[in-house]
């Protein structure tokens, strides 16, 4: 189900609790709202639609990716980014890497199992962007 997008900086400045199994119905209506914001977003946290668990979902290149409890393992190359968000205006300056290596997980019959992988420029940029709307980091 496509949610309305959270613009209250309290909301999305509080850091999201872990996601189980039984929040996948969260990470449908995450994908659900990124799909329909495609032509203006690149990835979404699921507090910007209201709920508080660290689940984000993105693009990368054409493939919408959901990812459960998503954290950076390792990171090389920081580099200043100039960032937007469909959640708050303007533009604004963030530290990012270049490459960084995902550890997260992803349902697999009925249970979470984590997985590892590694992203580089902009869809590594786009995950720590969500990473930190996980956070309640506003940038």
């Amino acid at each position: 189900m496509i949610r309305p997008i959270v613009k209250s900086r309290f909301m999305l400045s509080r850091p999201s609790v872990d996601a189980t199994a039984q929040d996948m119905d969260v990470a449908q209506d995450l994908l659900d709202t990124l799909q329909a914001h495609a032509d203006e977003c690149a990835g979404m946290a699921a507090n910007m639609i209201g709920q508080q668990k660290r689940i984000i979902a993105f693009f990368d290149g054409d493939a919408p990716v959901v990812m459960l409890n998503p954290q950076v393992a390792s990171h090389t190359g920081q580099y200043q980014a100039q960032e937007g968000c469909l959640s708050l205006e303007g533009v604004r300056t963030a530290t990012r890497w270049r490459k960084i290596t995902v550890r997260y997980q992803v349902l697999r019959n009925d249970s979470l199992v984590w997985k590892t992988r590694g992203y580089t420029g902009w869809t590594a940029q786009v995950i720590q962007h969500e990473l930190d709307h996980c956070d309640g980091l506003l940038i």
